[in-house]
């Protein structure tokens, strides 16, 4: 018998809330099966397993909050030919108290936004109802006033205080305090260095324009896919900027899987991996990182690609900053900083030019590496960057 825990989805994660099996007892499981969605302060993540078997027995129900390293279910050995799964068990019941049913030939309201109009808005507030529980009998199922009176006469309970709204899957506010949770811990912990570098992306540029020229928008590439791919083949040249720090050692990673921080809206960030960066050729990279932000955005990441960045990319630059220092993300040990491309000043061949450059600044911990291999780092990223047909 094997325990299936609570997986660790990043340093300021606790504690994650069962939202929804997707598996039941009695199922055969395998590595990589996506088998429950759980809700941390960055959103739902669809959490992978990485064992083989039986579904013995699911220990943590739905709604249920469950520390890291927390016991989710318990998975068997499989015996010959599983049996098929059971059909899925009905939903649960609502929580809310009964409510009057609508008059015959009520409109059925909207499966989207609930409408409320403003006065049975304001009534609800006054009595401490949740309006968009309640069903409407207005024009297009929208609740009314009178709608609100049938509820309190009905006896519907007062809603329980609640957090600011939701946005895009996730509360601002707790990820906020998250975030802040994990830099001051990697701050007060991790013994930051830090170096930095212009780099000539001319050349990068000048070969990613004729790509990019005779293809449709939907299969052009973006300049940050040539710095990953670059930063990817310049991690697997200096190895020791690339794992992890593990009680009182340093663990290099077997691949290189970059995590590219990511801005949601409405607040906040989240950095997924990209997994295998350094052998992935450029359109399929580009292919993952649209997929990688849009998952973000939406709500779609995988618990895996929370799980085993072993380096992470910052990238400000199509926000207009010309240079970014970030802070280490553990048990990782460094993290890269990309600003904006800007036509400056440049001496070529002992003549000044004007030339695309970019900053791009290292962060990484002393306990693992040195300022020798953070100068061999991003010396081997500028070189990579002098020849992006071989990237």
């Amino acid at each position: 018998m094997t325990d299936f825990t609570m997986p660790s989805l990043g340093a300021d994660m606790e504690s994650a809330e069962v939202v929804k099996w997707l598996v039941r007892p009695g199922q055969e499981v395998h590595r990589g099966d996506i088998v429950a969605v759980v809700e941390t302060q960055k959103g739902a993540i669809d959490v992978e397993i990485f064992t083989e078997g039986i579904v013995a027995e699911l220990v943590a129900a739905e709604g249920d909050t469950v520390p890291v390293g927390g016991l989710l279910a318990r998975i068997s050995p499989a015996r010959g030919a599983a049996a098929p799964p059971p059909p899925p068990a009905p939903p649960p019941p609502q929580q809310h108290p009964p409510l009057p049913a609508p008059p015959p030939n009520t409109p059925t309201p909207s499966t989207g936004r609930v409408k409320v109009s403003p006065a049975a808005r304001r009534r609800a507030a006054e009595l401490g109802i949740a309006p968009e529980t309640l069903p409407g009998t207005g024009v297009d199922g929208a609740v009314s006033y009178a709608d609100v009176e049938l509820a309190r006469m009905a006896g519907a309970k007062p809603a329980p205080a609640q957090r600011p709204a939701r946005q895009g899957g996730f509360d601002p506010a707790e990820m906020r305090r998250a975030i802040a949770a994990a830099m001051t811990r990697s701050k007060r912990e991790v013994p930051h260095y830090y170096l930095s570098s212009t780099i000539d992306m001319g050349a990068a540029l000048d070969w990613l324009a004729a790509y990019n020229a005779p293809r449709p928008p939907d299969q052009r590439m973006l300049p940050a896919v040539l710095m990953l791919k670059a930063a990817a083949l310049a991690l697997r040249k200096v190895p020791g900027l690339n794992g992890f720090w593990q009680g009182d050692g340093f663990q290099p990673a077997a691949g290189v899987h970059i995590g590219w921080a990511i801005s949601l809206r409405g607040g906040g960030l989240v950095a997924p991996a990209i997994h295998d960066v350094d052998r992935l050729a450029l359109p399929d990279l580009m292919a993952r990182l649209r997929d990688l932000v849009a998952r973000a955005r939406t709500g779609g990441l995988r618990s895996s690609e929370l799980m085993d960045a072993t380096a992470t990319i910052t990238s400000l630059g199509e926000r207009g900053a010309d240079a970014v220092t970030g802070v280490i993300y553990p048990p990782q040990v460094a993290i890269l900083g990309f600003g904006r491309v800007r036509e400056r000043p440049w001496v070529v061949d002992g003549q000044i030019a004007v030339r695309p450059l970019v900053e791009v600044s290292l962060a990484a911990d002393h306990r693992a590496s040195d300022g020798h291999a953070g100068g061999l780092l991003l010396s081997a990223l500028e070189n990579a960057l002098q020849e992006p047909e071989q990237l």
